[in-house]
């Protein structure tokens, strides 16, 4: 898969040597113990640490491992089956999750994130894939030169996703629907307003048409524990009172409905 990686400095294409991917500039970028490359360079951060913290990584790997989202994981996998794909890069891959599902029904897999932490436990944890550091916004990868491009609650870069897919290539976006974790969000802000994940196909529309849209809703019955880890991996917590977010906390037993859109879209042919 380096093949298709280029040095996010110059843009020539990286060759491996030894322990490092090296450019035609010579710009060299080391490879970590973990097995992750960072590609990510200093003016595309906007902090020191960007991406998820530390918490959130921890507490999203505990509870997708437990097994919460696994129908998600199935919906989507069933989805690139049908599409028989060889490449695929999956941007904001977190620790992994996914993206290691993912490796089962296409062989040559990417996952990149500019958390190095969550990049760092997938590195460590699933070892047949290539993991980066790295920004979706400039993505160090060849133009037309893979089959899918995934985005999982994860930001959508309508040009770069377009630049780097082959002129028959897919993209496969998952986003909350509107019910989504309806009474969690009831229990911390009180009034529930519902997502819009067709908003998304919107900007998606110059470069993609929909080839299909199908939503996925399913019961969860969390302990104190799971809903716990739900809350931490969640942007929703940060904007709800503290004495909300302790009093939903100290439910002993919680449930809910999870709710997705699951968006393939093909790529324009231009002309």
């Amino acid at each position: 898969m380096t093949n298709l990686l280029i040095c996010p400095l110059c843009r020539t294409p990286l060759q491996r040597h030894e322990k490092s991917l090296v450019c035609q500039q010579q710009h060299r970028f080391d490879t970590a113990k973990e097995g992750y490359v960072n590609l990510l360079l200093v003016q595309q951060k906007k902090s020191k640490a960007p991406g998820d913290n530390n918490e959130m990584v921890k507490a999203r790997r505990e509870f997708l491992q437990a097994g919460y989202y696994q129908p998600l994981a199935d919906a989507a996998c069933a989805i690139l089956q049908t599409l028989d794909a060889n490449h695929l890069v999956d941007i904001g891959c977190g620790e992994g999750y996914y993206t290691e599902r993912f490796s089962q029904v296409c062989p040559n897999v990417i996952g990149l994130d500019i958390a190095k932490t969550a990049v760092q436990i997938a590195a460590k944890k699933y070892k047949h894939m290539t993991w980066l550091v790295a920004s979706g916004a400039l993505l160090p990868i060849e133009n037309q030169s893979v089959d899918v491009v995934s985005s999982l609650f994860s930001p959508i870069p309508v040009s770069e996703m377009a630049r780097v897919l082959k002129n028959n290539g897919h993209i496969l976006i998952v986003r909350p629907a509107d019910t989504h974790l309806y009474h969690v969000r009831e229990a911390l802000f009180g009034e529930v307003k519902a997502h819009q994940p067709d908003k998304f196909l919107e900007e998606l529309e110059p470069a993609f048409d929909l080839v299909k849209q199908q939503e996925l809703r399913f019961e969860l019955e969390l302990s104190q524990t799971a809903l716990k880890q739900l809350l931490a991996m969640t942007p929703y917590v940060w904007k709800a009172k503290p004495e909300r977010r302790l009093a939903l906390e100290q439910q002993s037993h919680f449930k809910t409905e999870a709710a997705f859109s699951l968006m393939l879209l093909s790529k324009k042919t231009i002309v």
